[in-house]
């Protein structure tokens, strides 16, 4: 039986409900394709945060709403219309509060040690296109389309695009990205690897929460512990990871969720996980 609560986020430009062990996240502001905003970002911050140490989420969907998932930071708020408050900031002041913003969306994105699958539907530009490459998954709409879009601006990039988008497309592809901003549509992004699906955008919704629902329903310890390998395999020398991840494996050998697996394996039936 489905079950659904839904979570106030403080703003309607941001919604959440939790469905099926899946926190859906939508970013709520279709007329402006859902740029970031001073309600917006903070909330999307404590959502991420909030689902991330609930023991009732066992995945996160990312989406946005309307034919967009996030068009980055608002243009329009910057140069003459600049916050006069961030502008009254000395420069060292303005760099450390970025940091910290970043820190608490795209890092806590990344550091969640949970299943997170962005679904696209449309655009992913500048610090939307870094929110989507911090989940685990991307599956776009085959009308969608990625930008870096800060060249257009003159601008170099935040929220750690830079990083993200090497980790995922390489070196050679992520400088091409950066520095043209040129528009990636839906099936090249597909081919390059900065996204794992494209599906008919009547089908989009559904396919990302069937996935996430049958991660939510997975052996949550042994995801974790996914993660953890997949994250230092791009950072750690092999044998270093490679210890680390026989130490994971040998910890989880010891656990409810392993016996039940093997038992239902046995028993030619589904699994059902506890998290122990």
């Amino acid at each position: 039986m489905t079950t659904e609560t839904t979570v106030d986020t403080g703003t309607n430009e941001l919604l959440c409900v939790i469905r099926d062990r899946v926190a859906v996240i939508t970013l709520n502001r279709p007329e402006a394709r859902n740029s970031l905003s001073g309600e917006l970002t903070p909330a999307l911050r404590t959502m991420i945060r909030t689902c991330a140490e609930d023991p009732n989420v066992g995945a996160l969907l990312l989406t946005g709403a309307g034919e967009a998932f996030c068009a980055g930071g608002n243009v329009k708020g910057m140069g003459a219309h600049r916050d006069p408050n961030k502008m009254a900031m000395s420069l060292q002041d303005r760099i450390a509060d970025l940091q910290e913003r970043q820190r608490l969306l795209t890092g806590a994105l990344v550091s969640v040690r949970k299943p997170t699958i962005a679904a696209l539907p449309g655009p992913a530009v500048g610090a939307g296109l870094a929110i989507a490459m911090a989940c685990d998954i991307r599956i776009a709409a085959q009308s969608a389309f990625v930008a870096t879009g800060y060249a257009r601006i003159a601008l170099s990039g935040d929220y750690g695009i830079a990083w993200l988008l090497t980790r995922l497309v390489g070196t050679a592809r992520a400088r091409e990205l950066m520095f043209t901003g040129d528009r990636v549509d839906a099936a090249r992004a597909e081919a390059i690897g900065l996204v794992n699906r494209v599906v008919p955008g009547d089908k989009l919704q559904a396919e990302a929460f069937a996935l996430a629902k049958s991660l939510a329903e997975g052996p949550r310890l042994a995801l974790r512990y996914m993660k953890d390998n997949l994250d230092e395999a791009v950072l750690f020398d092999f044998e270093t990871a490679r210890d680390h991840e026989a130490e994971r494996l040998v910890r989880l050998t010891t656990t409810a969720d392993h016996k039940e697996a093997v038992q239902a394996f046995i028993e030619k039936r589904k699994a059902v996980f506890t998290g122990k």
